[in-house]
């Protein structure tokens, strides 16, 4: 629900569920989120007998983008079981991925974004870096259709 303020909430204060009914542990420590968006097409129709020289815009279908997702290297295999799950063909392999906007202090959620039927269509690893003291140095990109 959406709640009148002053100023924007602060960035990076989100939790994911992956379709688990979990928003804690390492499956759902992503770093980053990508924008979630959705476009409806719009038809221009004009009957030829029409004496008005305008096109009617009519609503067509709506397309949701693709999101993604991005975390460092963990060591849960709940991520890669469920890309392996989709992977093998596995036609009940959809899940509802919430992913909700916190307050600042974390006690409250500001808005809530579901991905219904969402799988995994693309995951990738790397680039890898030795080249610094970062903590990971490799991350996980995963994209959810």
């Amino acid at each position: 629900m959406a709640v009148e303020r002053d100023r924007p909430y602060a960035q990076f204060n989100f939790l994911v569920d992956l379709g688990t009914g979990s928003t804690s542990g390492p499956q759902a420590g992503f770093r980053e989120c990508s924008e979630i968006g959705m476009t409806v097409d719009v038809i221009e129709y004009r009957n030829g007998n029409e004496k008005e020289n305008a096109v009617r815009k009519l609503t067509g279908l709506a397309h949701y983008s693709n999101v993604t997702l991005k975390r460092g290297v963990i060591g849960s295999l709940d991520l890669w079981d469920w890309i392996d799950q989709v992977r093998n063909g596995d036609q009940s392999a959809f899940r509802t991925v919430t992913i909700q906007l916190m307050s600042e202090d974390h006690t409250q959620v500001a808005e809530t974004w579901k991905l219904l039927r969402a799988r995994p269509v693309r995951h990738v690893t790397g680039p890898f870096n030795a080249q610094c003291s970062d903590v990971a140095v490799a991350y996980d990109r995963l994209e959810l259709e």
